[in-house]
Order: C-alpha cells, then sequence, then structure tokens
C-alpha cells in the first residue's frame, strides 16, 4: 500500500471511529490529518486536503482545541494560524475520556440524582420500581465515573498492566 493510500484510509477510518467517541466525522478526519502530519499544518492545508470548506475547518478546529486534542501553533515569521495534534495516543484517549464524561457521564448522574428523589409513597409498587430503577443505574454510572477517574489519572504502563490482569 502507497503512503498516499494509507494516509486516506487512515483518515476515512478515523472519521468513522470518532462518531462512536461522540464527535462528528469531519471533525475526526481532521484530527486524523493532524495526528498523522510531521508538521503543523494551516486550515488551507486542511481544506485541500480533505476537500472541505473554511467554515467546516473553523468550526471543528476551535471544537478540537475545546477537546484538548489540537492546539494552535506560532511559527516565527509567519501569519497563518497553524494546527498540531496531541501525538501520545495515550494522552488522546485520556482527553476523549475525560470530554466524554463532562459531557454524558456527568450531566446523566446530575439527573439520576434528581430522579431518585421523586415524590410518593416508597411502598407504593410504582414508585419503588422506579426509584430501585433510577438507583441501579446511577450506582452503575457512579462506579464507571470511579473507574474513568482512575484511568484519566493513570500513567499507561500502570492502566495497561491491571487492564491485561483483568482478562487473565
Amino acid at each position: 500500500m502507497k503512503l498516499t493510500e494509507g494516509k486516506q484510509q487512515f483518515i476515512s477510518s478515523w472519521g468513522a471511529f470518532g462518531t462512536n467517541w461522540g464527535i462528528n466525522r469531519t471533525m475526526a478526519q481532521i484530527h486524523a490529518l493532524l495526528l498523522i502530519s510531521p508538521d503543523p499544518l494551516t486550515q488551507d492545508d486542511m481544506m485541500e486536503e480533505l476537500n472541505i470548506s473554511r467554515g467546516n475547518v473553523n468550526m471543528n478546529i476551535r471544537e478540537l482545541i475545546s477537546w484538548g486534542l489540537v492546539e494552535r501553533v506560532i511559527l516565527p515569521g509567519e501569519r497563518k494560524e497553524y494546527f498540531s495534534a496531541e501525538k501520545d495516543i495515550w494522552k488522546v484517549v485520556k482527553m476523549i475520556v475525560k470530554e466524554r464524561k463532562k459531557r454524558e457521564l456527568e450531566p446523566m448522574l446530575k439527573l439520576l440524582d434528581q430522579l431518585e428523589e421523586v415524590e410518593g409513597d416508597k411502598k407504593d409498587k410504582h414508585v419503588k420500581a422506579f426509584v430501585d430503577t433510577v438507583s441501579g443505574i446511577k450506582k452503575l454510572g457512579k462506579q464507571a465515573d470511579k473507574t474513568l477517574d482512575t484511568m484519566i489519572r493513570a500513567e499507561e504502563s500502570w492502566f495497561v498492566s491491571n487492564l491485561v490482569k483483568l482478562f487473565k
């Protein structure tokens, strides 16, 4: 496989994977392009390589920066903005987990706290069934939250060795 073909396949596949992480395809494709680029790129470079509009690049770059996956790079003597992606995949995974936790898990746990306080006679089977279900989901969510916090704080070697132990 030639490098050009490999790059295209990687960018396309990373774009598809990105939708599973809660980011849109174009955002993931821009991230993929920046991941495999040895040098920082301009918005024009990204527009040309991915055949997308300036507005699309601009909007998605801002979002990638907010996720902590991309940063602006100042090149001496250049007027254009350049962008670079974090290349350490462990850090990338931790940033994605941290952002998804903040956007998805934390709001869900907050909602479950409120739902658990539903008014009604706790002896009523409908109230009890509702509260028991919500409490069970909340318990699982809190365990997931603790596990993700541990992963975010962990070093890669520690996490991988403990993950391997789980599957033995």
